[in-house]
């Protein structure tokens, strides 16, 4: 596919303007929130499953640790995002005081 990808076309146009870069951010943030605490759920779901199924209790294990890591991975995600939001607040900030 040799086509424009236009979500990279939406993030520039975002780059250009602070608040809507802001906003990116924020919903990035939110969305690594809200898998953090699925992928969390779901890890302590199999856990549950692990001790009431001993007969399959390996696979319920290494499926909780996968959900686990999966969390931590969407945690420092929505961490990342957060230190982006407020770096570019900072920016429109400073942005404002020179002008």
């Amino acid at each position: 596919m040799t086509g424009p990808h236009h979500h990279k076309e939406k993030d520039e146009k975002a780059k250009k303007d602070p608040k809507k870069e802001m906003k990116h951010h924020k919903h990035l943030q939110h969305l690594g929130q809200a898998t953090t605490i699925a992928a969390g759920v779901y890890a302590l779901h199999e856990k549950h499953k692990a001790k009431k199924d001993p007969e399959h209790a390996h696979k319920h294990r290494i499926k909780e640790e996968i959900a686990a890591t999966v969390a931590v991975g969407a945690a420092g995600f929505a961490y990342h995002e957060h230190h982006k939001k407020k770096e570019t607040k900072n920016n429109v900030k400073q942005h404002k005081t020179k002008g």
